[in-house]
């Protein structure tokens, strides 16, 4: 797993480093190609920006503002990326202590002129434009589409085998069916898949793959554009909790958790959440409720495939608000957004990988740049799967570091595809969150290039992270460190717990609560366990062999789960009863007359601050987590 602070560095990175410090010597001018012929045009800039995305807006927008020659690049007609393309007009808001914005700056800035909270997709997208045209120094080129990275010798392979990195030196794309090269001393990707970086050689994990869950993405949602409703009415709908808890204003309105109970989807694949609506003009909504399961962000088929689905469930949706939401009597489907919103694809592991720990324990990074606050929400992966909410932060630091790719030492990632575990990008995907590192991202780059050091190395230099910082608050960004303990951290069940969180097996919810006082149930344990043994296999695998297929469960490892299944009531679970389902599941094969609990304790199955604080008998879930963490600890040696 990547470190957790900076001296904790791993020997790989340290000799990356070493390399990169000598590189960082070289003159500017070192990361100049000559032009490949093409047919088309050599560019020639301080900066490239790939993706317009509001984070790749902020990017370049920082970037040109502190004086770099600063081209964006965009393979749409437009800006705005999801926020515009996909039509998600409702921000997930980051707050701070006091409740005001945790994420500042440029964010602010954007936050103010699309009007707050919800904003009118179409003024979105020309005011981007507009303020994009207004920069000095900044260039846009639009419907240009990635070709391909360019490295020093112009070779393909993303690494030199006797540097173990490559500086890139250019981008070659295409518009209008023309190539270009285009080269720049820095580059920032902010690409919603870090596309650039993929294409690079930067590792990255794809779904829940790094916690042992292959395969598996949050899902999709097609943002729903519906005319003729009555905002009175839903508001007074929301004030009213006809739907469980809600809460609406001028501009829009969200909760309504029972509508995803009451509402049947027609196709399978799909279900209708909670919603979030946000106003447009008139009597204009759109609304993020609608999940499409089993769209591969990566594959344009599977895009294509879970946008139909969409559109065919929507009219399903529609009859099912007119019929049953008063606001929406009279209300028809206007035209789909372009895109689909897609949650999840790859996270690049960087120079740190930002952990749910860190999140959940509102840390500090002696590099941060920003600060999240957003609670960690995973959405569901499948019809059964309900998603979670792990726990809500109060506020913890966005290292610099989560943007650097030590492979290609002068490109930085960001947005949601930054270097993130799958269960921090839970919280720290949001786009508010990537605004920030964008910003940083253009300030990062301006000072990299004015004290020539490549930006793995901004870690050997206090003085140089010191001085973005001090440019960064300068410029609007705020920088509070974090001091908000984790009351969970205290307890003493918490190391446990903090093991099954990292495999995603207990959620504290929107109240960080894990009741670890409230007695535990055999099904509950059973829900830990079994999925957590299945995890801790694949990862055991993949860390070890990260291409290789999993394996495929035995019969005989089936008829062990269901040896375990047959065990779990509902009823509280006592430590012989979790100690007997533990063994079964480990291969044990028991009479009932076996003493298991002495057996596991044998076995080393009982950790002492479980035989301290538990025992044979009746279990709260404080003891079913530290049973459940031991016995996984034994499983995967690596895990926390």
């Amino acid at each position: 797993m990547p470190s957790r602070t900076w001296s904790k560095i791993t020997v790989l990175f340290l000799s990356l480093c070493v390399v990169a410090l000598v590189g960082a010597t070289a003159p500017a001018a070192a990361l100049e190609l000559k032009a490949v012929p093409t047919g088309g045009q050599s560019m020639y800039y301080d900066v490239i920006v790939v993706g317009g995305e509001p984070e790749g807006i902020a990017a370049a927008i920082s970037a040109a503002r502190n004086g770099l020659r600063t081209l964006l690049v965009d393979r749409r007609d437009g800006l705005g990326g999801l926020w515009t393309y996909g039509m998600l007009n409702v921000i997930d808001i980051n707050y701070d202590h006091r409740g005001g914005l945790a994420t500042r700056g440029i964010f602010d800035e954007f936050y103010r002129l699309l009007g707050g909270d919800a904003f009118n997709v179409e003024s979105a997208r020309t005011a981007f434009r507009a303020l994009v045209d207004a920069q000095p120094g900044l260039t846009t080129m639009l419907n240009t589409s990635l070709v391909r990275p360019l490295f020093e010798d112009d070779q393909t392979s993303a690494h030199n085998p006797q540097t173990g990195f490559r500086l890139l030196a250019g981008i070659q794309v295409e518009q209008n069916g023309q190539v270009h090269n285009l080269y720049a001393r820095r580059f920032i990707d902010a690409t919603q898949d870090a596309d650039l970086a993929a294409a690079s050689g930067v590792p990255y994990t794809v779904g829940e793959q790094d916690i042992g869950r292959p395969g598996r993405f949050m899902a999709a949602t097609l943002i729903l554009h519906i005319g003729g409703v009555d905002w009175n009415k839903v508001e007074e709908t929301a004030r009213r909790h006809t739907f469980g808890y809600s809460k609406a204003n001028s501009v829009e309105a969200w909760g309504f958790p029972f509508i995803g109970q009451r509402y049947k989807p027609h196709d399978p694949t799909t279900r209708l959440r909670g919603l979030n609506i946000g106003r447009q003009s008139k009597d204009q909504v759109l609304i993020n409720g609608l999940l499409i399961f089993g769209v591969n962000g990566l594959a344009p088929q599977s895009i294509a495939n879970g946008m139909a689905r969409g559109k065919a469930e929507a009219v399903y949706v529609l009859s099912f608000l007119k019929k049953n939401f008063p606001g929406f009597e009279h209300s028809y489907l206007l035209p789909f957004p372009p895109e689909l919103y897609i949650r999840e694809t790859r996270h690049i592991i960087g120079q740190y990988q930002l952990t749910l720990d860190d999140v959940l324990e509102n840390r500090d990074f002696p590099d941060r740049i920003g600060l999240g606050s957003y609670p960690v929400d995973i959405q569901a992966t499948g019809p059964d799967d309900s998603g979670a909410v792990y726990g809500v932060p109060y506020t913890y630091a966005i290292p610099f570091r989560v943007m650097v790719t030590p492979s290609v030492p002068n490109l930085l990632v960001v947005g949601r595809s930054a270097s993130y575990t799958s269960l921090a990008a839970g919280s720290a995907r949001t786009v508010p969150v990537g605004i920030v590192e964008g910003q940083a991202a253009g300030v990062a780059a301006m000072v990299s290039i004015k004290e020539n050091v490549l930006f793995p190395d901004f870690v050997w230099h206090p003085a140089t992270v010191a001085r973005m910082q001090g440019l960064l608050v300068r410029q609007g960004a705020y920088l509070r460190p974090p001091d908000t303990p984790n009351r969970n951290q205290d307890h003493w069940a918490y190391p446990a717990t903090r093991t099954l969180l990292e495999l995603g097996l207990v959620a504290g919810g929107y109240e960080n609560n894990f009741r670890f006082g409230e007695p535990a149930t055999g099904l509950r344990f059973a829900n830990i366990i079994v999925p957590g043994w299945l995890q801790t296999r694949r990862l055991v695998m993949y860390r070890s062999e990260p291409t290789a297929e999993p394996v495929p469960v035995t019969t005989a490892e089936r008829a062990r789960v269901s040896q375990v299944y047959a065990l779990a009531t509902s009823g509280q679970i006592t430590g012989e009863q979790a100690a007997r389902m533990v063994l079964l599941l480990a291969g044990w094969q028991l009479d009932k007359k076996d003493d298991a609990y002495s057996l596991a304790r044998q076995q080393g199955l009982l950790s002492p601050a479980f035989v301290a604080h538990c025992g044979p008998g009746p279990l709260d879930n404080a003891c079913a987590y530290e049973l459940a963490a031991t016995f996984l600890r034994g499983l995967a040696p690596d895990l926390r």
